[in-house]
């Protein structure tokens, strides 16, 4: 009756990382001809750089951190 059941349970993580990656792809897959020119390459990179550190500073201003 439970003929391969740890081999099913062992497949799960190969999906879910299939799964995530299909969806990262299709997510940025529009954004790849935008990094060919510097400029936009620069522009985008400041966004995802500033956005990052506004979350961080957030978080820590929230949950009560010290200051960096």
């Amino acid at each position: 009756m439970f003929d391969g059941f740890w081999d099913n349970v062992f497949r799960y993580p190969r999906y879910l990382i299939t799964i995530v990656l299909g969806i990262f792809l299709n997510t940025f897959e529009p954004l790849f001809p935008l990094l060919k020119r510097p400029v936009t390459l620069i522009a985008i990179l400041g966004l995802l750089v500033g956005g990052l550190a506004f979350m961080t500073f957030t978080l820590r201003a929230m949950l009560g951190f010290g200051t960096i």
